[in-house]
């Protein structure tokens, strides 16, 4: 489709060259006929002339086709075609030569500008001049004429090759452009996809995260009510809608993100000691935090690095049936490290992002892609292990 969209262009512009040299060979038709009339009107010469002429203004007009393997057969047919039309005029062969070979000339740089090209057509057209010009033996004029016809040949060089590497730079230009548009195009889907990520990890971390929680915590309660146990439940509520609150407003943070692209000041070590907090009431399972962090990150790593966590949270509260879960934060000059750790039952590694419904673990993997981090998952009866190291990055 773009070759022959490119094919068009390219016709559409061979269009623009053709019309100035049309409206050129009508006047030196015009001029040739008006001066053999006024010498000696030849009907029968002039019926030829002008069926000749019209081979040649035709021939012209669908010279685009031409490529440059046949230029010299198309050279020779028009060369050939200009000296019969000379020489059936004898009193308009002047206008014919002058007005005819200097544009066969300069047509000859649409195809190639090579100077030895367009040498040899040059002193093959002045052959052309010379021999029209005893053939109808009018030498006397041919001192005269020879001036002009030089210098009509240097002026229409001049402006073909002008005319035509603007042509070509102008087909530059479009082609330049339309690549131009293509690549805005292929960025605008690659920037939507990201977005269409960005959206999808966003809302599984505060809506989908939040809705889990709730509905583990009521689960709780509903099974303390069935036992008659009505403290207990009643806390667990009151924890719920607590849990049900802090997910609106990170749900509105989302919203606020997506609409402003900001988001509030993170404090590490306090993120992390809240979620383990929250994870510690909702699920009742022992959690022990080891945060050996006083650094300052930037806030793009806080907010994934926290996401992260949250997540490997929530999948252990939903699947690993742990008792113990430990976080711990370290690292060096170079490198941040967080390990999340349970005794759980484990699960496959080879499954991830393979069963549908459960992108959890493969959003992680997303976000720590996009902080240019490293993430390890190793999985056993015994328990799992999910170990990010993240290049440091000193928060402005």
């Amino acid at each position: 489709m773009r070759e022959k969209k490119d094919g068009l262009e390219v016709i559409n512009e061979m269009f623009s060259t053709r019309v100035p040299v049309l409206i050129w060979l009508t006047l030196v038709y015009a001029g040739s006929i008006v001066l053999q009339f006024l010498e000696d009107p030849l009907i029968l010469p002039g019926v030829i002339f002008t069926g000749l002429f019209t081979v040649h203004a035709l021939l012209h007009w669908a010279s685009y086709r031409v490529t440059p393997r046949q230029f010299w057969i198309y050279f020779s047919v028009q060369g050939a075609l200009i000296y019969l039309c000379a020489i059936l005029l004898p009193g308009g062969y002047q206008a014919v030569l002058i007005g005819l070979l200097p544009v066969l000339i300069a047509q000859s740089l649409g195809f190639s500008f090579r100077f030895r090209r367009v040498f040899f057509v040059s002193i093959i057209s002045i052959i052309i001049f010379f021999d029209s010009a005893l053939t109808v033996d009018d030498t006397g004029e041919l001192l005269i004429f020879l001036p002009i016809f030089v210098l009509m040949l240097i002026i229409v060089i001049a402006y073909a090759i002008t005319f035509f590497r603007q042509v070509q730079e102008r087909l530059r230009v479009q082609s330049f452009l339309s690549d131009l548009q293509e690549a805005h195009r292929k960025v605008e889907e690659l920037t939507l996809s990201n977005e269409r990520q960005r959206m999808a990890r966003d809302l599984h971390d505060t809506l989908a995260q939040g809705v889990a929680g709730l509905i583990m915590q009521l689960e709780a309660a509903d099974a303390h009510i069935t036992k008659g146990n009505t403290e207990r439940s009643q806390e667990i509520i009151r924890l719920s809608m607590q849990q049900a609150r802090r997910t609106l407003a990170e749900a509105r943070t989302a919203i606020d993100n997506l609409r402003l692209k900001s988001a509030p000041e993170l404090d590490f070590k306090e993120s992390i000691e809240d979620e383990a907090q929250h994870f510690r009431e909702a699920t009742g399972i022992q959690m022990i935090t080891d945060i050996d962090w006083n650094k300052r990150l930037s806030r793009v790593v806080m907010e994934h690095s926290i996401h992260i966590i949250k997540e490997s949270l929530t999948n252990i509260a939903r699947h690993a049936r742990a008792s113990m879960v430990k976080i711990n934060v370290y690292g060096d000059e170079d490198r941040l490290q967080i390990k999340l750790s349970d005794n759980g039952k484990g699960f496959d590694t080879e499954a991830i992002g393979k069963e549908p419904g459960h992108y959890g673990l493969l959003g992680i993997q997303e976000r720590a892609r996009l902080i240019g981090g490293e993430m390890e998952i190793s999985s056993s009866p015994q328990g799992t292990t999910v170990t990010l190291s993240i290049p440091y990055i000193e928060g402005a």
